[in-house]
């Protein structure tokens, strides 16, 4: 009988016999090169599928000069042998497994009740020293609760008397203080001072610069156009309405718009020449953040 492993061996035999080399029998065949190598060596992983190995072998055979349905037959008879080896793999496997379980749940009846025991044994340890501290612990409250009433009984006796002892000694000092002392006029309380108006400069976004105008019950602004220019002036409210009584414009050199914003929670000024403009926040200067020639500014009104 032909042993298995003879089937790559004559097939590679056969090749060398005719004087080919792997690459010769690629191109007689078309097949990869490595894929007659796994032929050869009987190592099929990298073939596509068993059909694709069927063809092959019977193209190799047929190039070397072989009988390709004897050498399928080797191949047939190889590839029976190696799916009969799994099965009694597979077959063995859950067999050995069963065993180790049942080696591991007799062990496991052994240990079972000694453990179940020590744990009644710790469990019981476990509550006697609980109950020996417990009553332990209430001894010794009770003691410390009788002590300290008779010690606080004895305090409030001696507190009660220095008290007596002191009311009228009080009483006495009081009548002499109140008898020699002059009578003084009432001090009034210092009202306290109000705290500053603050003009606090925020984020700067772009050409916009943001302000938070706080400690200020009133909100009047003033743009002034001076310096012998000219500059586009706007101003909005939070809704975007135009607040400037002839609206947004050019404003010339000497002109002011003084506006009570008061009851508006935040302007936006449109300033188009900033070296020419002048704005003022219940008369305070404000101070423009750059050097940069259009800008425009938010208040935000905090009341």
């Amino acid at each position: 009988m032909i042993k298995l492993s003879d089937l790559g061996n004559r097939l590679k035999e056969a090749r060398k016999a005719k004087g080919y080399t792997l690459d010769d029998l690629q191109a007689i065949t078309k097949i990869q090169k490595r894929y007659l190598a796994g032929i050869e060596n009987e190592d099929y992983s990298m073939m596509p599928g068993s059909f694709y190995v069927r063809a092959f072998i019977k193209q190799y055979a047929e190039a070397v000069g072989l009988d390709a349905q004897e050498m399928l037959s080797l191949y047939r008879e190889n590839e029976s042998s190696e799916q009969m080896k799994e099965e009694e793999i597979q077959r063995s496997a859950p067999q050995l497994s069963q065993k180790a379980g049942f080696m591991k749940s007799g062990r496991m009846n052994e240990v079972l009740p000694k453990i179940i025991a020590a744990l009644f044994i710790i469990v019981i340890l476990a509550v006697v020293i609980f109950l020996y501290k417990h009553q332990a612990n209430s001894q010794k409250s009770d003691e410390v609760e009788t002590s300290d009433e008779i010690t606080v009984d004895k305090h409030k006796q001696d507190e009660s008397k220095t008290e007596e002892k002191k009311g009228e000694d009080g009483k006495d000092a009081d009548s002499k203080e109140d008898a020699d002392k002059p009578n003084e006029p009432e001090e009034e309380p210092e009202e306290e001072p109000a705290p500053e108006q603050t003009l606090t400069q925020g984020a700067i976004n772009g050409e916009t610069t943001s302000f938070t105008l706080e400690n200020a019950d009133t909100f009047n602004l003033s743009v002034k156009v001076k310096d012998g220019g000219e500059s586009w002036i706007g101003v909005t409210n939070q809704n975007g309405e135009e607040l400037l009584p002839k609206g947004a414009r050019v404003v010339k050199n000497g002109e002011e718009a003084e506006l009570d914003l008061t009851n508006q929670q935040s302007a936006r000024i449109r300033v188009g020449r900033t070296q020419f403009t002048e704005i003022l926040v219940n008369g305070q200067p404000l101070a423009y953040p750059n050097d940069g020639i259009t800008q425009n500014i938010v208040i935000e009104y905090k009341k």
